[in-house]
């Protein structure tokens, strides 16, 4: 046998080393010891504290909490599936390295992976993986504290590449790193993410078969596809409980129908059209992608001491620390209407090369990547092109799950760096073509920078700086500091157009002097890679940087005690609820980090939950309040500071009732809860009648029901009851795993009061106990890892056989 060639492997250990130099540099901090400091982060830890403690004392999975909106699964808050055993790949690709950087790491080695898997030389993917890895939007997500949402990101090119690979014919390796990363990709639990994949996924497929229809080759392409059904089947196997558990809970939160009739023109199968398209990207706003602060940056941004602004404070005598203060107040600089957000920068040279590689580049991935990415942008528009946003609202099944329509634009951060960079290996595979290689790029320079100069030059041709939200700032300041605020848009719009027109000139005159042959192809590659660095690395630093920071002290103690929370953790009883509002109730997780709150903070909240808290809890209804045991309620006092009021007219954990009213319907139901007495009466849905049938209305003076045991996940009562009675119980009715036993044995239980439960016991003394035992988790885990072991030896083997293949060309 001959010896191998090991140093053909070079230059992809040098790119991971390039990756790992810059992922360390970008995030310095964390060489300090220091973390992170991400607000949904802090969030996430007050919601899923019941959780977490659970865990660390059992040792096991609690399932559900009541930490927040009166109690929820668990699912998609923090629950760790075990069954899927692929995580052993994860940890690998990202070196073990610690949060964040493993997720910018898997940025940079995923689009290299695929950027490999195109033909694309080795030197020319880092520069490439650079331009995709620091999308700004890639890094405003980890600075909120997304995870989950960056960490499904860094899959979709590995995935991508594994499809290509198996639609190439190479049958082996495409399955392997489909299947593999597919997996990867369900089980970060990001599931709007994934979708987006499945679209871009779909596009490819479509323009294959396209091309397979013109080139005779349906058998082959028949065969990928089975092979990549395959693959997929694994993925959603190896998933099998996130995906059945998610898909249960899932149509009863806000992201399924309601059964309310009102506001139907607003509502769909999934998201309310409003909540779902709050956030649209404008039509001008898409300038971003290119010019980075053309609406004026984030609506975070700060103008700063030298601004015009300040000039104008200035000359109004003004003083300095005033004029700090007040520079320093977010809302001045951006003028486009989303409520607040950062923009999306694609890459100055990215976008001139997107318009090269549609001229240059031939093939199907040329019009699949041009689909995806009008697609992505279209879409992203939301409201501003609600003709297109109802098709997809109404009539693609799963895309009105999704809030924040904005997030779509991840297609295009994907598509428009890799048909850039497919455009550069085709200037350098074709050196022969000097007059049709010059001409692209004068055209694709003209488009890109010429856009870029004219923003930079003349910006108020096109623009009036003055956005939706300049009336209200107009009512309290005078004219010459609105004008003031419009000259700062104006002026950070211009730097950054002359930004973007250095870059692309810099990027064109590189490519300029390759095709006329006076630079190297080497210096060429090393140009590139420094000019993308420059233009997106310094970008990214604006949104996260070493002030997103903190000790780590600092990160794991994400809220202290208040005096009100001091004096309600001294009630040492179980089970009851807070209601906190000094803060916004259903955006806080503060409150359930400390109680069992009223409230909470989760995208995927149960339906009928908001729909009662909206209805009922917001305007004070105390009938409601009471029936959800809200012991407490939190309330400013006079200095705004948060004290606790106890309130004695709270139901407690269960009661019975004496009578109870059927509704015909949902609507019916919600209404009745005006004006009603629960702890005398119980609201019920007429399909729950035949529950009902064995009990006689009334209730004995001395009969009792009393909480004797709490965990989350079980719940156990004592009563007694003269006679049979009806009982509610002030817990979240939820039947996808809730089971009720009496004395051990199993007996129906039923919704009341819209959203608690009920149940007929018996007469006499007895025990109840409420158990959350959710079989599609522990069927799903079964499955889970029964497949991961599968495939997992699947890939074993299939490396085994492809290495021994590789021996053999060697020998």
């Amino acid at each position: 046998m001959k010896n191998l060639n090991f140093k053909s492997a070079w230059p992809y250990l040098v790119a991971v080393i390039i990756f790992l130099v810059i992922t360390m540099s970008f995030l310095s901090p964390l060489i300090e010891g220091k973390q992170i400091l991400q607000s949904d982060i802090m969030h996430w830890k007050g919601a899923a504290k019941e959780i977490t403690d659970y865990r660390d004392r059992t040792g096991q999975e609690p399932l559900w909490t009541n930490s927040m909106f009166g109690g929820m699964p668990a699912y998609q808050i923090s629950t760790r599936f075990s069954g899927n055993l692929l995580g052993i790949f994860d940890n690998i690709l990202t070196l073990g390295l610690p949060h964040p950087a493993n997720m910018v790491f898997l940025y940079f080695i995923g689009f290299f992976i695929l950027l490999l898997v195109l033909g694309v030389n080795p030197w020319l993917s880092v520069a490439g993986s650079i331009a995709y890895a620091f999308s700004s939007y890639f890094f405003i997500i980890i600075e909120a504290g997304h995870n989950s949402q960056a960490h499904a990101i860094g899959y979709i090119a590995p995935v991508l590449a594994g499809m290509i690979l198996t639609l190439r014919k190479k049958y082996l390796w495409g399955f392997i790193l489909t299947a593999v990363f597919l997996s990867l990709e369900v089980k970060q639990n990001h599931l709007q993410i994934t979708y987006y994949l499945a679209l871009t996924a779909i596009i490819f497929g479509l323009v294959e078969l396209v091309y397979a229809f013109r080139n005779k080759t349906i058998a082959a392409y028949a065969k990928s596809i089975g092979i990549l059904f395959i693959a997929l089947v694994f993925a959603v196997l190896t998933n099998l409980t996130l995906l059945w558990t998610t898909y249960e809970y899932g149509k009863v939160t806000i992201r399924g129908k309601s059964e309310l009739s009102t506001q139907k023109a607003n509502r769909t199968s999934g998201l309310d059209k409003d909540y779902a398209t709050q956030w649209s990207y404008g039509v001008g706003e898409t300038m971003t992608l290119l010019i980075p602060d053309f609406f004026g940056g984030s609506s975070n941004e700060s103008p700063g001491m030298n601004s015009n602004i300040a000039k104008a404070l200035r000359t109004n005598n003004i003083p300095d620390e005033n004029i700090r203060q007040f520079t320093a107040q977010a809302g001045l600089m951006y003028w486009g209407n989303q409520p607040w957000t950062s923009p999306v920068y694609i890459g100055a040279i990215v976008i001139f090369l997107f318009f090269l590689g549609l001229i240059i580049v031939k093939g199907p991935l040329k019009w699949w990547l041009l689909a995806a990415t009008i697609l992505s942008i279209a879409l992203s528009w939301g409201h501003n092109f609600m003709g297109l946003t109802d098709l997809f609202l109404n009539y693609f099944p799963g895309y009105n799950k999704f809030r924040a329509v904005t997030m779509i634009l991840i297609i295009a951060e994907f598509t428009m760096p890799l048909l850039g960079f497919l455009a550069v290996k085709v200037i350098f595979d074709q050196m022969s073509s000097t007059g049709k290689l010059n001409q692209a790029l004068y055209i694709a320079f003209g488009i890109a920078g010429g856009l870029a100069l004219i923003f930079a030059l003349v910006p108020d041709m096109f623009l009036s700086f003055t956005g939706p939200n300049d009336a209200s700032l107009a009512k309290s300041f005078p004219d010459w500091l609105m004008q003031a605020v419009r000259d700062d848009r104006k002026a950070v719009c211009r730097a950054d157009a002359f930004r973007s027109f250095i870059f692309i000139t810099l990027t064109a005159g590189t490519l300029w002097l390759v095709i006329n042959k006076k630079l190297k192809k080497e210096y060429a590659y090393i140009g590139l890679i420094v000019f993308v660095l420059g233009d997106m690395f310094t970008v990214a630093k604006r949104y996260l940087n070493n002030e997103s920071f903190a000790s780590k002290s600092r990160v794991e103690t994400p809220f202290e005690p208040t005096p009100a929370d001091q004096q309600i953790l001294a009630d040492k009883d179980p089970d009851y609820r807070v209601l906190n509002i000094t803060v916004s109730p259903m955006m806080d997780a503060s409150t359930s980090y400390f109680h069992k709150s009223l409230g909470g903070y989760h995208g995927a909240k149960l339906r009928r939950y908001q729909e009662l808290f909206e209805t009922h809890v917001e305007k004070n209804n105390m009938a409601v309040i009471n029936m959800l045991n809200t012991r407490y309620v939190i309330v400013p006092d006079q200095n705004k500071q948060p004290v606790a009021q106890q309130n004695p007219q709270a139901l407690g954990n269960a009661w019975f009732v004496s009578e109870y009213k059927l509704v015909d319907n949902a609507d019916q139901e919600l209404s009745a809860l005006s004006g009603f007495d629960p702890a005398s009466t119980a609201v019920i849905d007429k399909k729950f009648q035949a529950d009902l049938k064995s009990w006689v209305p009334g209730k004995d003076t001395l009969d009792y029901i009393r909480l004797t045991n709490y965990l989350p996940n079980d719940l156990k009562y004592s009563y007694k009851s003269k006679n049979a009675g009806l009982a509610v119980f002030s817990e979240i009715y939820y039947d996808k795993g809730w089971n009720a036993y009496v004395d051990g044995t199993l007996t129906p239980h039923f919704r009341a009061n819209y959203v608690l439960r009920s149940m007929v016991l018996p007469a006499g003394e007895h025990h109840v106990e409420f158990k959350f035992e959710p079989r599609a988790f522990y069927t799903g885990e079964k499955v889970s890892m029964i497949s991961s072991i599968l495939l997992l030896l699947l890939v074993v083997a299939g490396i085994g056989f492809g290495v021994k293949e590789m021996f053999a060309k060697k020998a």
